[in-house]
């Protein structure tokens, strides 16, 4: 029986260090600001990895995330808040073995880094996403939103995916970060260049 419970508190021991690694995992803060062309979203998120995904990403694995972004308008007690937009921006985090270095993707940026710390700080940082095209808002008014990131497993390969690597965890998520903000007045777009005399 002492090699039963020696093999429990061994799963415990797995179990509590993945979910603390999920816990650590968060969105640190942010904002949503106007440009000329619309809406764009700044944001920083801390990424810890737990032991299975870090061990993945070692052989090569490439990992998949999803940064979540849900805006609504409240409309008061007596009526279902209105749903504005729920933007999923994609991001990929991988190690190339042949150059023995971190490669993060997000959007239509590729950027590599050396360190898995330095790479999932690059993976967390959320600049300039634009989510909404100008005059989606209605300048002055309340609207809610909320924030997230998660290990997008659908992307995994097929027999990780569906758990058939027994002890092995393939989740990561963070909490929703909610917070309410007044819609920022558009800046004015940029006056066009007048075409020179000949």
């Amino acid at each position: 029986m002492r090699w039963l419970a020696g093999l429990l508190l061994a799963c415990w021991l797995a179990v509590a260090g993945s979910a603390l690694a999920a816990d650590r995992s968060a969105v640190r803060q942010a904002a949503i600001r106007a440009t000329p062309q619309g809406y764009v979203l700044d944001a920083d998120i801390d990424i810890v990895l737990n032991h299975t995904l870090e061990d993945a990403l070692s052989k090569g694995i490439s990992l998949y995330f999803l940064v979540e972004l849900e805006l609504t308008r409240p409309r008061g007690w007596w009526w279902l808040d209105e749903d504005i937009a729920e933007p999923v921006r994609k991001l990929r985090i991988y190690y190339h073995l042949l150059l023995r270095r971190y490669v993060i993707e997000t959007g239509y940026t590729t950027r590599t880094a050396e360190t898995l710390p330095e790479a999932l700080a690059l993976l967390g940082r959320v600049n300039d996403w634009q989510v909404l095209e100008r005059g989606a808002l209605k300048t002055g008014r309340r609207y809610d939103a909320r924030l997230r990131l998660r290990l997008d497993t659908t992307q995994l390969p097929k027999p990780l995916s569906i758990g058939g690597v027994p002890g092995d965890n393939w989740e990561l998520a963070t909490y929703w970060l909610e917070w309410s903000f007044d819609a920022p007045a558009a800046p004015a777009a940029p006056a066009a260049a007048t075409p020179a005399l000949p």
